[in-house]
């Protein structure tokens, strides 16, 4: 069930007259929350990210910029938006996406700076050229369980030297689409029952379903208790890999030399979380670990996943380059976390598909007082994915729903499915997200200046949705140099 292999990976450093190794490990989770006691869950067990956490600023208010798997790691590795970047939905089988020839990803950059790279797990993004590593042990070219949820092999493949290193775990992901007989979330994979395969550095850790704690997103029935003790049992395994992999750092001495960063792709895959841009599926653990830290801290500051490229390139003193994408100039707009500060700051997003047929774009800005969501396709009712659909969680509303018995959530698949073109939200009263101030008057001027904020970030990122969905952008031709929207006169 498993194979071994050894890489060497070394990298110099050296600036100021000084040599010394300066690395990264970047850990991503997929589709991972808060369920630690990092964030206050008090059930489910996370000692790894606790003692991680324990020397690490932990960031409160963490967004991704896109709440779909492929689309956001393409932000994470390129530092451009999935609009920009050209990642518009998932990357693999009939979905198809992949970003444009000419994007500068990170570890491209890296490269050119003789900074070696590797990527152990999952990383469902393209084209190769754009994003090439110098060593790469991902779903491309060995199964995605094994890559990503087989921790025993991440920790043998991880026992390289000075690296930017990228470790994607398959988990918490569910995977009651494509492989039932592990269990919703592969709770069983590896568990060394039979036929399930053993992982030897596994300790599975099993929860009782009324011990849970149900987040005020999800209906609070046995079925969904049920579905979210899975997912702890195998966030035990991320923990335990996540536990093993720093180990790997410390047994090659580089605890000392390596900037640590802990983060998720997109909100946990249950009502209200990936594919939303609602808080619980755009909200993200985040951890931020400089070499020689011995202490935690706690940051309120506002920090987006876009602002993972410009840390890192900022940590190996490497400036972001000036070139063009499809005519525009490209600029970060993320910001290095060693320079964030606690004052004000807008993070936005934008999201268009999942899967091939989930068509709902969307676009967001976010500040600690307000949310405004454009909803471009709201005449359609929201799509779901076929990972969701068939979960127990969703199958329980559906099934309560269809008997007209009590959903015990706070929500109702009506307003669910059906969206309204905008959605403003005063958060400082409001953080459920439950009472749309768009249309009340009180709040004309606060509609009215986030629709300027996210309109410049469009402008800015060169959002080709910029017009949508009441107009058509025309920006060649005779509006080259002058581009516009042209009115459909849709009633829009």
């Amino acid at each position: 069930m498993f194979l071994c292999s050894s890489v060497l990976l070394l990298f110099v450093f050296t600036t100021f007259n000084v040599v010394y190794a300066k690395n990264v490990l970047l850990i991503v989770s997929d589709d991972g929350g808060f369920e630690s006691q990092v964030y206050g869950n008090p059930v489910c067990k996370t000692p790894h990210l606790n003692e991680l956490a324990s020397k690490s600023t932990i960031f409160q208010n963490a967004y991704t910029s896109v709440s779909s798997c492929s689309p956001s790691r393409s932000t994470i590795l390129s530092g451009l938006p999935q609009h920009q970047n050209g990642m518009y939905g998932l990357h693999q089988g009939v979905h198809h996406f992949n970003s444009f020839d000419q994007v500068r990803s990170l570890p491209a950059l890296l490269k050119q700076e003789n900074i070696h790279t590797g990527i152990i797990g999952k990383k469902h993004v393209g084209p190769e050229n754009v994003y090439p590593f110098d060593f790469a042990y991902t779903e491309e070219t060995n199964s995605i369980n094994q890559v990503g949820r087989n921790i025993t092999r991440i920790k043998e493949l991880v026992r390289n030297k000075p690296f930017f290193l990228y470790v994607a775990f398959h988990d918490p992901h569910r995977c009651g689409h494509t492989n039932p007989e592990y269990g919703e979330f592969c709770e069983k994979f590896g568990n060394g029952e039979e036929g399930m395969g053993l992982i030897p550095d596994w300790k599975p850790v099993h929860y009782k379903p009324e011990d849970v704690v149900v987040p005020y997103f999800i209906q609070d029935t046995p079925i969904a208790r049920k579905d979210i003790a899975a997912q702890y049992t195998t966030l035990s395994r991320l923990d335990q890999g996540i536990g093993l992999v720093l180990q790997e750092l410390k047994n090659f001495k580089h605890e000392n030399d390596t900037l640590v960063i802990y983060t998720s792709d997109n909100g946990i895959p249950f009502p209200s979380g990936r594919t939303n841009l609602y808080d619980p599926g755009m909200a993200e653990p985040f951890l931020l670990h400089i070499p020689q830290q011995t202490e935690s801290k706690v940051s309120n500051t506002l920090v987006s996943l876009l602002d993972i490229v410009p840390t890192i390139l900022d940590w190996f003193i490497i400036d972001y380059p000036d070139y063009d994408l499809n005519g525009s100039p490209v600029m970060l707009t993320g910001n290095s976390l060693f320079r964030a500060s606690e004052s004000f700051r807008n993070v936005f997003g934008s999201h268009n598909l999942h899967e091939a047929t989930m068509y709902y774009p969307m676009r967001v800005v976010r500040n600690p007082y307000f949310k405004l969501i454009h909803n471009l396709n709201f005449k359609m009712p929201f799509p779901i994915d076929q990972d969701f659909f068939i979960s127990p969680t969703f199958q329980d509303l559906l099934n309560r729903t269809v008997g007209k018995l009590d959903t015990h959530w706070y929500k109702n698949l009506t307003n669910y499915y059906y969206r309204p073109e905008w959605e403003l939200y005063y958060l400082k009263k409001d953080p459920k997200e439950l009472k749309n101030v768009a249309n009340d008057v009180l709040f004309s001027g606060d509609l009215a200046e986030h629709k300027y904020y996210l309109r410049n970030w469009q402008l800015n990122t060169n959002d080709p949705w910029i017009c949508s969905p009441s107009g058509v952008l025309e920006n060649t031709g005779r509006f080259k140099d002058d581009p516009q929207c042209l009115s459909l006169h849709n009633g829009l």
